[in-house]
């Protein structure tokens, strides 16, 4: 269907930025990259910006922030840099002048602002910047490859004059999260060049990596998108994961082949455009270089039996935890976790086998009603259950123009722009959407409420920070509406709030949720469970390369039970869970 992912005819520039959703097979495929450049003769080094890398784990090297030498790679060097210790710098460098000035109140708010993605992604900026712009690091390689890449909304940012401005002095609402900036003002010279680096087709290409699904293939379109706005256009894609045949006789096999083939068909026009490569489902750890080295050769891959790791006790399945929450009712229901792993059909589910015993259900969610429609498939079947749909877009522009319109009157036009664009942050969304969610609550008496989804704990802080900075400071615009105030304490209380975290038996997503749980419980909020979705290790497949996928999950199912008391699982299923009917099913012992 389209080509295979070949580095020796792909592979022109100097630097590469991987990028992709967590879970979709970035950091793999950037070390095979890097791996094949090496064994061609070419000196290479590979780094990793990201907070939650396991670049050391595919190449089963100990890295630190110094470039080390691959052992059985010849020219291949790699280093892992933590963007949290260097974004813990960064916060000091920004609040330490106002500790002694300022209230505490106002230190903390400050402090929670600079606990973002923002931060961090900035502080991994500066690393990667001062890679690119040294020519004494930068000069010893053919090739360097990142495995991450900046968004658009950090690279806008810094084209911004008021950026750059002391942070306080240009804090003009309290639910921002930027500001990192105005302790980098040494390095403006810097990051301007870096920019222009990756800006110029002839020396930086921006590697998309995607699975064959619509989340990730809507999360690639979307990157895409914004960084070829801000000047970054020498963009190609990888499609990862590709199941390239199946087995007839196989009905797994044949479900998953027909999905992503279904997929597929539905990719965003404009990412269509693109050229667009391929590399195929393995059935074993791409870790090491041995495993790595195969990837792009032209021929299949052996099916290699991985030792399957047993899970010493058998998770229960999702009808359990809706027994035991339909046992303690008049509770409000969040499912979280990363996009792809299902949240919204976990959400579902669990409003229709609450409902189906007996309960008043209210669903919302933000994805958009259509998606609700395709889940329930026009099936109701139980007046039970209400449903709601919140419009991030709406909620997002409705909370734009409250700041801009009570901070606009004293702003110039360069602090506006830096607003404007501060709003563009991931914060802005959650605490949009969180807004509209507390609002639905407050409306719904006598009914248990699931709400798709649910606010970081960093976001929460910021909400509650907020409030705090406003009684200090009346000047700052982020009041947090009364809805919102009765929520917040609320979602710690147990006996209200159930926090589900849903997820799949695979390494970055299980990673990516335990980070996410040491969020919310900085933020005083404990999960109650997880979820496992989709789940092949229980599903039973005799395809050789499913079968190899599904020996590798026990470690993954392993590694939840030791991060949560509660874990529930949810095989993999031949038919999509699309309807009432078969969402119930999943609900059923």
């Amino acid at each position: 269907m389209y080509q295979p992912f070949n580095p020796n005819t792909v592979v022109k520039t100097k630097f590469l930025f991987f990028t992709g959703k967590g879970g979709v097979g970035k950091t793999s495929t950037a070390c095979a990259t890097a791996i094949h450049l090496a064994d061609q003769g070419k000196k290479v080094l590979i780094v990793s910006t990201d907070p939650a890398s396991n670049l050391q784990d595919v190449l089963e090297v100990e890295l630190t922030n110094t470039p080390v030498s691959v052992p059985g790679v010849e020219s291949l060097f790699a280093s892992n840099i933590d963007p949290e210790e260097s974004a813990e710098k960064l916060r000091e460098k920004v609040i330490g002048p106002y500790r002694e000035l300022l209230p505490e109140s106002a230190i903390l708010s400050m402090e929670e602002q600079l606990s973002g993605a923002c931060t961090v992604e900035m502080a991994a900026f500066d690393e990667f910047a001062s890679i690119i712009s040294d020519s004494s690091i930068s000069g010893q390689y053919d090739h360097i490859i990142f495995d991450t890449a900046p968004t658009g909304h950090t690279l806008r940012l810094l084209h911004l004059p008021t950026a750059w401005n002391g942070f306080l002095e240009e804090s003009t609402h309290g639910a921002s999260c930027l500001g990192p900036l105005s302790g980098m003002k040494e390095k403006k010279k810097l990051y301007e060049q870096t920019v222009e680096e990756l800006s110029d087709y002839k020396k930086t290409t921006l590697i998309l990596v995607t699975r064959p699904e619509a989340a990730s293939l809507a999360e690639a379109n979307r990157s895409a998108q914004e960084l070829e706005n801000i000047g970054v256009t020498n963009q190609l894609l990888i499609v990862n994961g590709l199941l390239r045949s199946h087995l007839p006789e196989d009905d797994i096999s044949t479900a998953y082949y027909n999905r992503q083939q279904k997929a597929l068909r539905s990719m965003p026009a404009e990412l269509n455009q693109k050229v667009i490569y391929s590399l195929p489902l393995v059935s074993y750890n791409l870790t090491g270089y041995g495993s790595l080295r195969h990837l792009f050769k032209q021929y299949d891959l052996p099916a290699q039996a991985e030792e399957k790791v047993e899970v010493k006790s058998k998770l229960p399945e999702l009808g359990n935890l809706v027994e035991k929450l339909s046992n303690n009712p008049g509770k409000v229901i969040f499912t979280m976790g990363k996009g792809g792993v299902g949240k919204t059909t976990v959400a579902s589910s669990l409003a229709v086998g609450l409902a189906e015993r007996g309960h008043n259900v209210h669903l919302t969610t933000t994805d958009p009603a259509s998606h609700l429609k395709y889940i329930f498939s026009g099936e109701t079947e139980n007046d039970r259950i209400t449903v709601s749909s919140i419009n991030p877009k709406e909620e997002v522009n409705k909370y734009k123009e409250e700041v801009l319109g009570k901070a606009g009157d004293s702003l110039d036009e360069d602090a506006l722009d830096y607003l404007r664009e501060d709003l563009e942050s991931p914060c802005t969304e959650e605490i949009a959407v969180f807004r509209a969610f507390a609002e639905q609550v407050a409306k719904c008496k006598d009914e248990i409420v699931v709400i798709d989804t649910a606010p970081t704990g960093h976001t929460l802080l910021l909400l509650e920070s907020a409030e705090d900075y406003h009684k200090e400071l009346t000047r700052s615009t982020g009041e947090v509406p009364d809805s919102v105030k009765e929520l917040l304490p609320r979602l710690r209380n147990p006996q209200e709030t159930s926090v589900v975290i849903v997820t799949l038996a695979e390494a970055t997503p299980v990673l990516e949720s335990s980070r996410l749980q040491k969020d919310l419980e900085r933020a005083r909020i404990k999960p109650e469970c997880w979820v496992i979705n989709q789940s092949l290790y229980e599903a039973g497949t005799k395809d050789p390369v499913l079968s190899g996928r599904a020996s590798t999950e026990g470690k993954w199912i392993t590694e939840v039970q030791k991060l949560t008391k509660e874990a529930y699982i949810i095989p993999w299923n031949i038919e999509e869970s699309i309807g009432y009917s078969k969402l119930k099913q999943l609900t059923t012992h």
